[in-house]
């Protein structure tokens, strides 16, 4: 749903930002948002903490005529501890009939703060099953989240639903907990005969033909929390295609408007290249003992329930996008909304590689400059959530924060770790039997590419995932002797949370004769020093060619004056200096010697290290012979 303000806000940015894959990444992102509104009053149920669920049968009647549905669902929990009454999240317009426990009927109370509230018929012990009829009916609530939607198509009725974050409890009692996946459902969908009705998983069985209605039943044989359990119905077209290589192949099943069916047609053909491309980066497809596929929707965007992605339309940035979440969402959920990134920001990482991979090197350069520069148009902004961000679906799907600085920082991941690292970690990350079909929080992903990479992150996510900003660079560059360039690295912060940005920092050389070359400086702190080989003399020098990294717009790199004196291949710092002085030289000659001398041309010291302590010389003027493999140098400096 867009009100008013939503509208305007993805005008503005697409009027900004006018390139066609960043407006679609934003348009996924705007579409996403379930409000524009604010803040929400909705907090995880601590009354439903009690109880692990391990099954749900679904039995829904549904007509696509009408706002309206009964069920009847069965849950299987386990006591996480001694239970006298156990509590369902459940939206107040609707009504339960009954509530039973076999064939006993139980006491119940719906409250006026959406929740369901059964009273057992005796105590339940702690780490003991049971399993909680409910039967219900009404008509769904109209709370801004379009969590349960009737409306019409070209003429003809339909019902979806849509239930991230918190919309499952408005059609049907559940607990809307991200950190309990439900261990496997069945739904069984009862709904006119002429429509064909969608959910998660697979059909077992063919619809079973009732009279002037029809039940058609889905399997989901995988873990799923509340908010991805989805149905629609309407006259669907079903459109099929197969995907995965033996012995992993999957059938994809499309369920679309038969008004579009022909023209999106070539769009759908689009999906079973992008699977084999995940496959291919990352592992095979998380839920390929089912099916993977769309079902057409109302909603302005488009929804990654599991096994079957909801779309508006068939843009290949949504099919990607939304298709990446099976991997990044549904598999591996985030464990709370602070960790939306682990969501949205893989989703929107993933789907500009398919342009890196279908498109070429200058389309994904193009797209990560877009998205770097919708990231620095205001000079703040966290990708971790606060709880209090977390509690606004506003922030929550910040297509600014949680989707392109979530991307671009796993692009900066990837250029720091190396791709093969970057890639590793990420399938070990998938592949963990304590996150796989469970969930995630950034500390999990964080282990898994310091084990592969043997590099610590802390840094890295503390300036970049919890804090907040961007840098943004000057550097200077100078040639530096035969085979050699200078460069001084500067930075400033756009916020005030991060003191210094430590990164490799990428710039692109270029010769007089056409040369060019990539190098990487391994910038740590502010005014920094590299002295580098270069394999030509440096004529031109450009910042981050492919986009590397965030950083604000005006990060520039100068070229020096080409004149240079040979006694400057050698320098001091700091010079005063109280404590600790050090030389450097070119990379490509070798200390010999060096000897102190103090202003009465007396020797004071000496020793054949880089650096050294200065502590034990007397105050005032000092003077330093270094002697390399190329030459004598003579400096001066100051012990203060």
């Amino acid at each position: 749903m867009k009100n008013a303000y939503t509208l305007f806000l993805f005008f503005c940015i697409s009027f900004v930002f006018a390139q066609n894959n960043f407006n679609k990444t934003n348009t996924i992102a705007q579409a996403e948002l379930k409000s524009a509104s604010g803040l929400l009053n909705f907090q995880v149920n601590p009354n439903t903490a009690n109880y692990d669920i391990t099954y749900h049968k679904l039995e829904f009647t549904i007509n696509p005529n009408v706002k309206f549905i009964s069920g009847k669902v069965t849950t299987t929990y386990t006591a996480l501890s001694n239970m006298n009454t156990i509590t369902f999240d459940f939206a107040n317009p609707l009504t339960v009939s009954s509530v039973k426990k076999g064939s006993a009927n139980l006491t119940f109370v719906e409250n006026t703060n959406n929740e369901l509230i059964i009273t057992l018929p005796a105590t339940q012990a702690a780490g003991t099953s049971a399993t909680i009829e409910i039967n219900y009916s009404g008509v769904p609530p109209n709370n801004g989240f379009d969590s349960f939607v009737q409306t019409t198509h070209n003429g003809s009725p339909v019902i979806w639903t849509l239930s991230e974050p918190f919309g499952a409890r408005d059609w049907w009692p559940c607990k809307q907990d991200l950190n309990d996946k439900i261990n496997s459902i069945d739904v069984y969908i009862t709904a006119p005969s002429q429509y064909i009705s969608v959910s998660n998983g697979v059909e077992t069985t063919a619809p079973v033909i009732s009279g002037a209605n029809k039940t058609t039943h889905f399997h989901h044989g995988y873990p799923i929390p509340a908010y991805l359990v989805a149905i629609a119905c309407t006259n669907y077209s079903v459109y099929n295609q197969t995907a995965g290589t033996s012995p992993n192949t999957y059938p994809i099943v499309n369920y679309i408007y038969p008004e579009n069916l022909a023209a999106v047609q070539p769009q759908l053909d689009q999906t079973p290249l992008i699977l084999n491309l995940y496959e291919s980066l990352f592992e095979v497809y998380p839920f390929h003992n089912e099916k993977y596929g769309h079902a057409q929707f109302g909603w302005g965007g488009g929804m990654e329930h599991t096994t079957v992605s909801f779309m508006v339309g068939f843009d290949r940035q949504l099919i990607a996008h939304e298709m990446a979440h099976q991997w990044f969402g549904d598999k591996v959920t985030c464990g709370t909304w602070n960790d939306i990134w682990l969501n949205e920001g893989f989703a929107t990482y993933l789907a500009t590689l398919v342009i890196e991979n279908f498109d070429g090197i200058d389309a994904f350069v193009t797209e990560k400059q877009n998205m770097i520069d919708y990231i620095t148009s205001t000079p703040n902004g966290n990708v971790y959530l606060t709880d209090a961000q977390a509690t606004s679906v506003d922030r929550i799907f910040s297509s600014q924060f949680s989707y392109n600085k979530g991307a671009m920082v796993l692009e900066m991941l990837r250029f720091k770790l190396g791709d093969a690292a970057f890639f590793q970690g990420l399938k070990n990350y998938l592949a963990d039997q304590n996150l796989a079909y469970k969930y995630a929080v950034t500390p999990n992903l964080k282990a898994h590419l310091e084990a592969v990479s043997g590099q610590s992150l802390t840094e890295f996510l503390n300036n970049w995932i919890y804090n907040q900003g961007y840098p943004t660079y000057t550097i200077t560059a100078q040639n530096w002797g035969l085979g050699q360039a200078k460069f001084v690295i500067t930075q400033t912060q756009s916020d005030p949370s991060v003191s210094y940005f430590k990164m490799p920092v990428p710039v692109r050389i270029y010769g007089a004769l056409g040369q060019q070359a990539d190098i990487v400086l391994n910038n740590t702190f502010n005014g920094e020093q590299i002295i580098t080989s270069v394999p030509f003399l440096v004529a031109g020098v450009t910042f981050d060619p492919q986009r590397h990294l965030i950083a604000g717009a005006s990060s520039t790199v100068t070229l020096g004056n080409q004149v240079f004196d040979y006694d400057k291949l050698v320098s001091i710092y700091p010079n005063p200096s109280s404590d600790v002085l050090h030389i450097q030289i070119p990379t490509t000659t070798t200390l010999q010697k060096v000897i102190v001398y103090n202003n009465m041309g007396q020797k004071v010291m000496e020793n054949s290290s880089l650096d050294f302590s200065t502590a034990a010389l007397p105050i005032g003027v000092h003077y330093i012979d270094i002697q390399t493999a190329d030459g004598m140098y003579h400096k001066k400096f100051i012990k203060k």
